[in-house]
C-alpha cells in the first residue's frame, strides 16, 4: 500500500513493553521474594506473545507488521481481562476459574502421612490472597498488571491509529 511506512518504532516499543513486563514479573520473584499463583502465571502469557509478534513486525512489511501490531493490542487487551478477572477474585467477586487456585484436597485412601505424603511439596499461592510489589500500595500486582496492560493496549491502538498512513 503506497504511503505506509514500517512501524518499526512502534513495533520495538512494543516489543520493549512486553520485555519490560516480563521483567518486572520476573525480578520480583528473584529479588523480591514475591511467589506467583496460577493466575499470575497465566496472565504472562499474552506478553509472551506479544513479543513474539512484535519481533516478528519488525521483520515483515509496513502492512504485514501492521497487522501483527493489532494482534498485539488484541493480545495485551487479553492481559487485561485477566488481570481483572484476577483482580476480581482478590476483591471476592467470584471465584477463580483456575483449579490451581483451590485449596489442595488431601488424596483419599492410605493413612494420614501416605495421604500427607501425596500432597505437593510446595504449597501453590491462593489467587485470591494480593500480592503487593510495594507493601502499603493500595493496587496489587494484578491490579498493577490491568492498569499497565490496559495502557499499554490503549497506546499501541492509538499510535497504529494515528500513523496508520503517511502523506507522500
Amino acid at each position: 500500500m503506497r504511503g505506509m511506512t514500517r512501524p518499526i518504532g512502534l513495533a520495538t516499543a512494543s516489543l520493549l513493553a512486553a520485555g519490560a513486563a516480563l521483567a518486572v514479573a520476573d525480578l520480583s520473584e528473584r529479588w523480591g521474594g514475591l511467589v506467583p499463583c496460577a493466575l499470575c502465571l497465566l496472565e504472562r502469557w499474552p506478553y509472551r506473545l506479544a513479543i513474539l509478534l512484535s519481533a516478528l513486525a519488525l521483520l515483515l512489511s509496513a502492512r504485514g507488521g501492521r497487522l501483527l501490531l493489532w494482534l498485539v493490542v488484541l493480545a495485551i487487551g487479553a492481559a487485561a481481562v485477566l488481570g481483572a478477572v484476577h483482580v476480581g477474585v482478590e476483591q471476592g467477586a467470584w471465584p477463580s476459574p483456575l483449579p490451581e487456585c483451590a485449596a489442595p484436597a488431601l488424596p483419599a485412601g492410605g493413612s494420614l502421612a501416605e495421604r500427607l505424603s501425596r500432597l505437593p511439596a510446595t504449597p501453590a499461592k491462593p489467587c485470591d490472597d494480593p500480592t503487593y510489589l510495594v507493601p502499603g500500595l493500595p493496587v496489587s500486582m494484578a491490579g498493577g498488571n490491568l492498569l499497565y496492560a490496559l495502557a499499554f493496549a490503549l497506546i499501541l491502538a492509538i499510535s497504529l491509529w494515528r500513523t496508520r498512513r503517511t502523506t507522500a
